[in-house]
């Protein structure tokens, strides 16, 4: 998936040379970013790479998760 994310960085900032755009794990990934419009382009990218190479992406089991947040808009899974 690093295809996906690095074009453009929107990834979350940890320190001064540190940035993180995406966690992967053995069957799961998570997009970090910082605002709606970032999650939405992600998501968008994500889901076109995924095709490419014959993955699935199940929206019933995807998950959204927003910590001290005050936007609500949920990106459109496509």
């Amino acid at each position: 998936m690093k295809t996906s994310t690095s074009a453009v960085k929107h990834g979350i900032q940890w320190t001064a040379r540190n940035q993180s755009e995406d966690l992967n794990f053995a069957d799961d990934l998570v997009l970090l970013s910082h605002t709606h419009q970032h999650r939405q382009a992600k998501s968008t990218s994500v889901a076109a790479v995924s095709v490419s190479v014959d993955l699935n992406i199940h929206k019933e089991r995807s998950k959204i998760l927003k910590y001290k947040t005050e936007n609500t808009n949920q990106p459109n899974r496509t």
